[in-house]
């Protein structure tokens, strides 16, 4: 018997039907201290691309925000959902990450949860905690808001999890997508599996956040043992924080190609290796 699904919102519903996410940067003056005016600009410009969403307070806009010296997570968090509410116009979802152990992942979900927003990126990167650790936290924080979980590739403090993991997370009652980095193939495709054998498969998308092979996840259909193939609805990316408009045009034809448009199929499989070659610019991948 299936866990019940979380209740219905029109974020929520975007989230599973699959959108265009970028991690938000952090605005800065040449001081260090923290640029209102362009960091209010960079979420303007992610409404005005036609972006589905954003997520604020994860890697793009650098943890350290966290730091006490430094004081900028709830303001930062204040600022992009003020931004939204005043001048979005549409659904639009609103993501917090949140960081730590259970008492920390807690509270920052609290804040997140009194601006507004409408789930949780739940980094996996908690020094110590074995597998039943981190679902425990994410059962703490799915108290708070709907969580997305997220499979961290271990160059950047990301570690193994197993498949019985995946399937678990996917069972508790507040999850709502997974953030699927493993920067992986075979990992990759062992959490999509993982996921579609729980009990809520059909209530939780999968977002990619393989930025080296987005159109690569978005285009293949992974065959599972419970019946027809499952998608990724979207992506939640820090590649996509750069030329959002063309992402959000890339999702549809994405769309279009799965449908049967063999055009649409052609321009996605062409733009595959240029995508990836662009963002190993983007991100340094080869530290020139």
């Amino acid at each position: 018997m299936s866990t019940p699904s979380l209740a219905p919102t029109p974020a929520l519903d975007a989230l599973a039907h699959g959108a265009v996410i970028p991690a938000h940067p952090l605005a800065l003056h040449d001081d260090g201290s923290f640029d209102e005016r362009r960091q209010r600009a960079l979420t303007r410009y992610y409404l005005a691309s036609g972006a589905g969403g954003v997520a604020v307070a994860v890697h793009t806009t650098q943890f350290e925000i966290r730091e006490p010296e430094v004081g900028l997570f709830r303001p930062v968090l204040e600022l992009a959902a003020e931004t939204i509410d005043a001048e979005a116009g549409r659904p639009f979802i609103k993501v917090a990450g949140a960081c730590g152990y259970t008492a920390q992942a807690v509270a920052e979900a609290e804040t997140a949860a009194g601006l507004g927003y409408d789930a949780v990126l739940l980094s996996p990167a908690v020094p110590g905690a074995d597998e039943k650790g981190l679902l425990d936290r994410a059962r703490a924080v799915g108290e708070v808001l709907p969580v997305i979980g997220f499979y961290l590739q271990e160059a950047v403090g990301g570690r193994y999890l197993s498949p019985h993991f995946w399937s678990s997370f996917t069972d508790l009652p507040n999850t709502a997508a997974v953030k699927i980095a493993p920067f992986d193939r075979y990992r990759t495709a062992d959490v999509v599996r993982a996921v579609a054998a729980a009990d809520r498969a059909d209530e939780v998308a999968l977002y990619t956040g393989n930025d080296d092979d987005i159109i690569g996840d978005l285009l293949t259909p992974y065959e599972t043992a419970g019946g027809g193939p499952r998608w990724f609805a979207g992506g939640l990316l820090g590649q996509w924080a750069v030329w959002t408009g063309s992402a959000v045009t890339l999702l549809d034809d994405v769309r279009r190609a799965r449908g049967g448009d063999h055009e649409a199929m052609v321009r996605c499989l062409a733009r595959r290796p240029e995508l990836t070659d662009a963002n190993s610019a983007v991100f340094d991948v080869r530290g020139a």
